[in-house]
């Protein structure tokens, strides 16, 4: 089965669909993305692109992060 992650979609959706997404979130920058209570309050509303333009980090670098675990990435 093809894993397609839809960088649209909130990143709780994401993290419902695929829980390893925490952990790949986690080591392309998003360190607080494991604290509790987190994901099921502003990863509701937060999308990865505007997670990743509020913490500096390269949209390009998050997508080659799951395409490196095997996810096909839509932005």
């Amino acid at each position: 089965m093809e894993k397609t992650v839809d960088f649209s979609k909130s990143v709780y959706e994401i993290c419902q669909a695929y829980p390893e997404a925490v952990e790949i979130l986690a080591q392309a920058g998003f360190s607080e993305i494991t604290r509790p209570g987190l994901l099921g309050t502003a990863g509701r509303v937060m999308t990865i692109p505007k997670g990743a333009r509020m913490r500096g980090i390269d949209l390009d670098e998050v997508a080659a992060a799951f395409e490196r675990h095997g996810f096909t990435v839509i932005k």
